[in-house]
């Protein structure tokens, strides 16, 4: 029997599954595709807790970004620190950023106010007519998300007591008075002391009935990708609409105050927020949307690609950029469940032995990591 099972191999589960192995517990992770396939793989892969107000998740996304620094100083899981910038576009939310600033120097968050001139500094493809200013954090890093979630499983399987087991789907967990027990697909069953379902936005196989009375609402994100281009833009670029989006900024006084731009209305009607990222390869990800559905409609957001909301977010990408000639290479969907209204994660414990996490949104990427180790922690004092 092992100590602990895990369901979903996504950033959640894999995470759990690390903090698991540290604490020297035999795992075993069993993931019904082949590979993640999910938003793990489907994201920017910028991971920036300046997007979060300092307190809870603040403090996950620093300790997500210390261990990927730490795991990609023993082996390569594509981190690269080159920092994050927010490039303001009007004096309002320059004022946003400013304050920002001096917050998080009372958390002692590294932070960096840029003049106009140092945005167009950082790179000559903005636009001056966009640029106002910016606040830029160095500490911050981006991953390779297609590349970090199988590397660090790889880690995980080498140096730890550590299974993935793929192409397998968990049909049922109960309790048994002694542990869990757990029946794939086929009919054969598993025991473990614990289980972890980190099952991201699948509710139909798994306590079904639980997840259509628990306030989750699914976000699907439309991001594209261009053909490798021939100059540089590090580090994660977020933008204005990011600053009237994020929570981090939200937080501020001087947010109440941000100027209204009609021209945003179309954009943010679909919650669009412009984010540039480039890949190793030379490619940039620009993007991105939400568009939301719940459990009236079976969290179905559709499958289609909106042509327009294409058009919407690559229309705002040349006001940002000098991009004349960009190529498209790709476009595709992104799907994460998560909380309606205030409510921040799903979390649901039975019997003391099985252990529901899902429902993170957008916050994955950068604080799952974080997470995983606090309730770890908790359960294995």
């Amino acid at each position: 029997m092992k100590d602990a099972i895990v369901i979903g191999a996504g950033a959640l589960g894999t995470f759990h599954a690390y903090h698991l192995a540290k604490k020297g517990k035999k795992v075993v992770v069993f993931e019904k595709d082949h590979q993640p396939r999910e938003a793990t793989v489907r994201n920017f892969g910028q991971v920036v807790p300046s997007g979060f107000p300092i307190g809870r998740w603040h403090e996950y996304g620093k300790y997500s970004t210390a261990l990927y620094k730490e795991i990609q100083s023993k082996t390569d899981i594509g981190i690269r620190n080159n920092g994050s910038l927010y490039v303001a576009s009007d004096i309002s939310e320059m004022a946003v950023l400013e304050e920002m600033h001096e917050r998080f120097k009372t958390d002692d968050y590294d932070s960096i106010i840029y003049s106009k001139a140092d945005v167009l500094s950082y790179s000559s493809q903005f636009k001056s007519d966009y640029v106002h200013g910016g606040l830029y954090f160095p500490q911050e890093v981006s991953a390779e998300p297609r590349k970090m979630i199988l590397a660090i499983q790889k880690y995980l399987t080498e140096s730890y007591e550590v299974e993935f087991v793929y192409n397998t789907t968990v049909i049922n967990v109960e309790a048994t008075g002694n542990g869990t027990e757990i029946t794939i697909a086929g009919g054969n069953k598993f025991k473990a002391e614990k289980a972890f379902v980190c099952n991201g936005r699948d509710f139909n196989v798994l306590f079904p009935e639980l997840f259509r009375s628990a306030n989750i609402e699914v976000s699907k994100l439309q991001m594209i990708a261009t053909k490798p281009v021939d100059f540089a833009l590090k580090g994660n670029i977020l933008t204005g609409l990011s600053i009237r989006r994020y929570e981090s900024f939200k937080s501020c006084d001087k947010y109440a105050q941000l100027i209204h731009r009609k021209e945003y209305e179309s954009l943010e009607n679909y919650g669009i927020h412009l984010l540039f990222k480039q890949r190793i390869d030379g490619s940039i990800i620009i993007g991105d949307s939400h568009v939301y559905a719940d459990e009236n409609n079976g969290f179905d957001t559709g499958f289609d690609e909106d042509a327009l909301i294409n058009e919407l977010i690559l229309n705002e990408a040349k006001n940002i950029l000098d991009i004349p000639t960009l190529e498209i290479d790709q476009f595709w969907s992104g799907f994460y469940s998560q909380m309606k209204g205030d409510g921040e994660i799903y979390e649901k414990e039975i019997d003391n032995c099985i252990y529901i996490v899902t429902a993170i949104g957008g916050k994955g990427m950068t604080a799952s990591a974080g997470y995983a180790n606090e309730k770890i922690n908790s359960l294995y004092l």
